[in-house]
């Protein structure tokens, strides 16, 4: 048996929200790269086979997952 789609019922009542105006970055920003420095790094097996996993189901390259990953905790760190 076929499950019926649920229906969305519109209405004239107000609804409550929040606009929010330029969340997207500039253009500039979406094409530039930051620099970058080849290293050699020894990360444990489990790490690896985890963000190869994660990439995998995201469809992005593993490395690209580890830099990002470290890019961030660089940058909520970088003023303590």
């Amino acid at each position: 048996m076929k499950k019926r789609a649920t229906r969305i019922k519109y209405t004239d009542e107000p609804v409550d929200m929040e606009v929010i105006r330029d969340f997207l970055p500039p253009p500039e920003k979406l094409v530039a790269k930051e620099p970058s420095v080849k290293v050699t790094l020894s990360l444990t097996r489990n790490s690896v086979e985890f963000f190869k996993r994660q990439a995998k189901l995201r469809h992005v390259p593993y490395q690209t997952m580890i830099k990002k990953t470290l890019d961030l905790y660089a940058e909520i760190n970088q003023s303590k």
